[in-house]
């Protein structure tokens, strides 16, 4: 019988390097060491553009997907408005 290779998906070596990334950020905060050498301000730069970047593309692909979902593009999307438009189901031309 041949043993098929589990590999780690893209999420979960994310996830292990973030949370690795946390554990040495609090092991140098523990012995009074300066993990990312910031100012306040430059943090709170930081932090305003982090939210401008997340909400402008959260924003597109929330976009994108209403129109992809409520838009026949795919194949299967023009059969289901086909069937709809035999059966009087939608006033889509």
């Amino acid at each position: 019988m041949v043993e098929k290779k589990k590999s780690l998906d893209k999420g979960t070596v994310i996830r292990t390097v973030l949370l690795f990334i946390a554990f040495a950020n609090q092991g140098l905060a523990m012995f009074g060491k300066e993990a990312l050498p910031f100012n306040d301000n430059q943090a709170v730069s930081f932090i305003e553009m982090l939210y401008y970047f997340v909400t402008f593309f959260s924003t597109a692909a929330a976009a994108a997907f209403a129109w992809f979902k409520n838009n026949y593009v795919t194949e299967k999307g023009q059969q289901q408005k086909e069937v709809l438009k035999a059966n009087n189901l939608t006033n889509a031309k």
